[in-house]
């Protein structure tokens, strides 16, 4: 398959553009260049940012497409540009939505394809919601060949997935863990949740790409294992062969004392609890398996992160926020006690 991908150094699609040129396909990436440690070699790259339309299009010109994918569409206005680009230009365009999109709260744990969309706390799934909309109105009304997938919380080798972190990525937390300090978890720590090592996730959308019955479909791509975030932050604790040394935190509290994005982070995904039935992807692709176990795949990313100084970004703002949550919810608690022994 002749492929363009825009984007093509995140976390989910390194690992795809990885495993197409070790299949022999022929891949073109348009991306800005500001990554190029992270650009597959083999791949055909247009340097250019996508938001230069008229840019774009003269470096396309003359060129076909049997997929196209964009991995970095956040807003409707991204797509209808999409469509003027690649409109009779591609076989199958493939948009990356979010399980997030996914309703909010959820009226049943268990989620596939015909859950609603809906999500009131986090503008980005709303986006995401209405750029699906408007693909598939494009589908509907001007045959346009789409594909919607939705991925969940995918991680790859360069950061270890966690619920809670700051604005700079979850290596504090890892630090945290290694001087034997506490590490703030949402609620009681015992929803579920399901993390999906990149490589697997690659594995199921290459099964979609030139896959004729995925076209108007939307498609999740997740791992088949859940967790409680109690046993995922205890995987990475035991990986680390430090303590697991929890503190519990209300989500609603959480959400409302950060400067970061954990309303709609926490109240909009992490913070319910989701089962992932992924049996319309195995339909369309039926040897799909998420083969790797999120044990197996965190000490895999905890080998990478800690041999590798620059995925240890540093987080002192977000560090000196945990110490004072924790503190000021203890204070709470021991004035509590004190007023009712009184």
């Amino acid at each position: 398959m002749k492929v363009l991908f825009i984007g093509g150094t995140g976390t989910i699609s390194t690992a795809i553009s990885q495993q197409l040129l070790n299949k022999g396909h022929e891949l073109w990436l348009i991306n800005r260049g500001s990554r190029n440690d992270l650009l597959p070699p083999g791949a055909h790259v247009i340097t250019a940012d996508i938001r230069n339309e008229s840019y774009v299009a003269k470096c396309l010109a003359g060129q076909h497409f049997d997929v196209t994918a964009d991995f970095i569409a956040y807003h409707p206005n991204d797509l209808e540009r999409d469509y003027r680009l690649f409109s009779g230009r591609t076989k199958q365009f493939i948009y990356i939505s979010s399980a997030s999109a996914y309703q909010k709260p959820l009226s049943n744990y268990l989620v596939n394809e015909g859950t609603p969309l809906a999500n009131p706390y986090w503008e980005y799934s709303r986006n995401k919601i209405a750029g699906e909309e408007l693909l598939m109105h494009l589908y509907r009304q001007e045959d346009f060949p789409v594909t919607i997938v939705r991925p969940s919380h995918t991680y790859g080798l360069r950061s270890v997935p966690l619920g809670i972190h700051g604005k700079h990525g979850s290596f504090q937390v890892i630090k945290r863990m290694l001087e034997e300090k506490p590490v703030i978890l949402h609620g009681d720590g015992t929803s579920l949740w399901t993390m999906t090592f990149n490589e697997d996730f690659a594995k199921g959308f290459i099964g979609l790409m030139g896959n004729a019955r995925a076209i108007g479909e939307a498609v999740q791509i997740t791992s088949d294992e859940s967790l409680t975030w109690n046993q995922i932050y205890r995987t990475v604790a035991d990986a680390l062969q430090v303590s697991f040394k929890p503190y519990y935190v209300s989500s609603a509290f959480l959400a409302g004392c950060s400067d970061f994005d954990l309303y709609g982070g926490l109240l909009g995904d992490k913070a319910n609890t989701v089962v992932f039935d992924n049996g319309k992807l195995k339909r369309l692709v039926p040897d799909f398996c998420a083969s790797t176990r999120f044990d197996q795949g965190v000490r895999k990313v905890l080998d990478y992160v800690l041999s590798h100084p620059e995925c240890q970004t540093l987080d002192p703002e977000f560090d000196h926020w945990c110490d004072r949550v924790i503190a000021l919810q203890e204070d709470a608690r021991l004035q509590i006690r004190r007023e009712m022994q009184l």
